[in-house]
């Protein structure tokens, strides 16, 4: 049963099949095996249908087979819908007969524990071994609204079945998903693809972001996520999705301790650190939603509108008081709300003498008397050319019998003559008339506050979507130098780091007074003293450093007394000597470091503060490898950036030389992902433009696998 691997990784057959078997095929079109047959029929499916119920002979007024052998036809696709105890069977009947997927809804697998888990594994083996794709178990399953192709029991479909739009949505979780696409439909959204993944024995997340994002048929992509089990598949599929102008708009749930162990216990998957997460998700181009009504939001913003070229919002309302709340929801999401011109606001004075003109304008109650004006006051807004987005808030007005015309022709009109820009409705009104205005180029929310938000995450997502994609692997060459494989002192961490491309201070090790005195002379005073041991990791902690050493003979006296300090405090650790560096000021103090995450790998960070980093507590993370235009999209989500960039009459700072060394670093860091646990520069000087930055202690854990037994 040997596949082509090339052949395994080929969906079509389980998104566009030209023929189903339904294994447990039932009579009863509201049971778990009853269901996907009802839909495939009721909505025209074109393709064969093959129920398998060795029980009966017609199923649902189709021809039933007694097993999968049985059929006389090839079929692409079989839905299994079976206890757990069958469906290994089933599925090995199946690969046997070369069906090329498979969607497993019986639970009973990995989520139970470890009979469970091993049951989950031989279907991973079938998959494997036969080439033949299985998605599942303990999945809801999928459909494909563009040809009627339904292998999914979730109940939300009998409420109405969705339109096929540019949406496609991808779930760990079935209830979820199902949640999600009622809502869509609902709010008119629509769902082309619907995938809910399950257990993942073979088929995952990743994999389907993949391949929703080369369909061309597919505008916004949504997932959702409960655990990641292939870091290199998602993050490639999330720069693919980039690549092609597709936004994710994704949700995490675990951000809490409680949550993520809930995660985990759920899906058996590793949750992850949340930081990281959202670090590492923004880093490859995807918009994470914090709560279902953002999703939402978010995807309908994406689905039927346009992605701003900028901040830049305008606001025309019928409410002073409204007009404010919007300003201040734009601000509070980093938009800019820029005043009218001048001569734009002379012409809006020349419609109407008492309206507010300078943003957001106001045309008060009188577009009651002059429904024309939504049309002039939205033309000369647009026409000034200075707003990428306009919100328009006219409540219970645009649902008036003499307004409807009025503001379809006005919103017809704008985006006739302006098809780049985002126009907003913000109203009450019945849902025929919601869809009407829908149609004419507009989104529609009932929310100012919500409007302004979606404007805002669609800003984001054009900026991301302009970052040049990047794949999760990269050509990172390892150094010439070997790593420790055991924790070593700071001299040889920095040698190493030196090596690999990451500036680090001079220093001599000193193990006697006169050595340190020597050092000290030789290096340049002042000089700084710190105690070198490979089992002390935190120095400051233990009165282990002594800074502004400006004669040689302090410096033999300092040797003393941090040898002689540390020993009584520290008798167990074993004393090298003490390192003696040049004093490094005139800079700012941050952070350097590495983390091997267990969903992500090697992931860098970076952080203000040096020794405070804890207490300040602003800090950003990458996933290694990156190049050094990431970095710098790393460094400027510090919100002390400004120290940085020049405040209170100091810097600016070199912050190139900082990106330089943070891209350095994740090549480092990539190259021997397997053989690091952690890495800490601390503190890492960035000195001011053009004279560098250079690291002053260093540590490197190794990873357990390059530990000698």
């Amino acid at each position: 049963m040997k596949a082509d691997t090339r052949e395994r990784r080929d969906l079509t057959a389980l998104l566009k099949p030209a023929s189903v078997a339904i294994v447990g095929a039932s009579e009863d079109p509201e049971r778990i095996g009853g269901r996907p047959l009802r839909y495939l029929i009721q909505e025209g499916f074109k393709g064969r249908i093959f129920p398998v119920n060795p029980a009966r002979k017609s199923v649902q007024g189709l021809e039933s087979f007694a097993s999968v052998a049985a059929i006389p036809e090839s079929v692409d696709l079989a839905v299994i819908a079976v206890a757990a105890d069958k469906a290994t069977a089933s599925l090995e009947q199946c690969a046997d007969k070369g069906i090329k997927a498979a969607v497993v809804f019986s639970a009973g697998f990995a989520e139970t524990g470890a009979a469970g888990r091993a049951l989950q594994d031989r279907l991973s083996e079938i998959a494997r071994d036969s080439g033949m794709r299985i998605l599942g178990p303990n999945c809801l399953g999928i459909y494909n609204s563009a040809i009627g192709f339904y292998a999914t029991f979730t109940a939300t479909l009998q409420s109405g079945l969705p339109k096929p739009t540019g949406v496609g949505l991808v779930s760990q979780s079935g209830a979820y998903g199902s949640h999600v696409s009622l809502l869509a439909i609902r709010r008119g959204i629509g769902v082309r693809y619907w995938i809910t993944t399950g257990n993942e024995c073979d088929v995952e997340l990743g994999e389907c972001i993949a391949c929703l994002a080369a369909d061309p048929d597919v505008r916004v992509i949504v997932a959702y996520a409960e655990g990641i089990r292939d870091r290199d598949a998602l993050l490639n599929a999330l720069s693919l999705a980039r690549s092609q102008g597709k936004p994710v708009v994704f949700m995490k749930v675990g951000r809490s301790d409680i949550g993520a162990e809930a995660a985990t216990s759920h899906t058996a998957a590793l949750a992850g650190t949340d930081a990281i997460y959202d670090a590492v998700l923004r880093q490859f181009g995807a918009y994470r939603a914090g709560d279902t009504e953002e999703l939402l939001d978010v995807t309908y913003a994406c689905a039927q509108g346009v992605l701003p070229k900028g901040p830049r919002v305008g606001f025309l309302t019928i409410s002073g008081g409204v007009g404010i709340q919007m300003a201040d929801a734009a601000v509070a999401a980093g938009l800019d709300v820029a005043a009218m011109p001048d001569a734009a606001r002379e012409r809006l004075r020349a419609l109407l003498p008492f309206a507010a003109t300078r943003n957001p304008v106001d045309a008060t109650a009188q577009v009651f008397n002059q429904p024309e004006l939504i049309d002039g006051f939205l033309d000369i807004m647009l026409e000034c050319d200075e707003y990428d987005a306009i919100v328009v808030f006219l409540t219970y007005v645009a649902a008036a019998a003499s307004m409807v015309s009025p503001v379809r022709r006005a919103i017809e009109n704008a985006h006739a003559k302006y098809p780049e820009r985002l126009i907003a409705l913000v109203i009450v009104a019945p849902e025929e008339i919601v869809r009407d205005y829908e149609q004419a180029g507009c989104l529609v929310f009932e929310d100012p506050t919500r409007a302004v938000r979606a404007i805002a995450a669609l800003h984001r997502i054009q900026r991301s979507l302009q970052v040049p994609a990047t794949r999760a692997q990269s050509d990172a060459v390892a150094p010439a130098a070997s790593l420790p494989e055991a924790p070593v002192g700071e001299q040889e961490a920095k040698r190493v780091l030196a090596r690999a491309g990451v500036p680090m201070v001079a220093d001599r090790l000193a193990r006697t007074p006169a050595e340190a005195a020597e050092a000290a002379r030789a290096l340049g005073l002042p000089v700084a003293l710190k105690i070198a041991s490979a089992d002390i990791a935190h120095k400051t902690e233990l009165d282990g450093v002594r800074l502004g050493i400006d004669t040689a003979e302090a410096a033999a006296e300092a040797f003393t007394a941090l040898v002689e300090g540390v020993a009584r405090r520290r008798p167990d650790a074993r004393i090298d000597g003490v390192l003696v560096s040049p004093m490094v000021g005139n800079g700012i103090e941050t952070i350097l470091g590495v983390h091997r995450d267990p969903v992500f790998g090697p992931v860098i960070m970076c952080g203000l503060g040096g020794v405070l980093v804890e207490v300040l507590d602003d800090v950003s993370f990458r996933a290694a490898p990156f190049d050094e235009a990431e970095a710098q999209r790393m460094v400027l989500e510090l919100k002390g950036r400004a120290l940085l960039e020049g405040a209170r009459g100091r810097g600016p700072y070199d912050i190139p030389a900082l990106c330089a060394a943070l891209a350095a670093l994740s090549r480092f860091a990539a190259a021997h992902a397997e053989a690091i646990e952690s890495v800490d520069i601390n503190p890492f000087v960035v000195l001011p433009r053009g004279q560098g930055a250079v690291g002053l202690d260093a540590l490197i854990v190794p990873g357990r696998a390059s530990r000698r037994p």
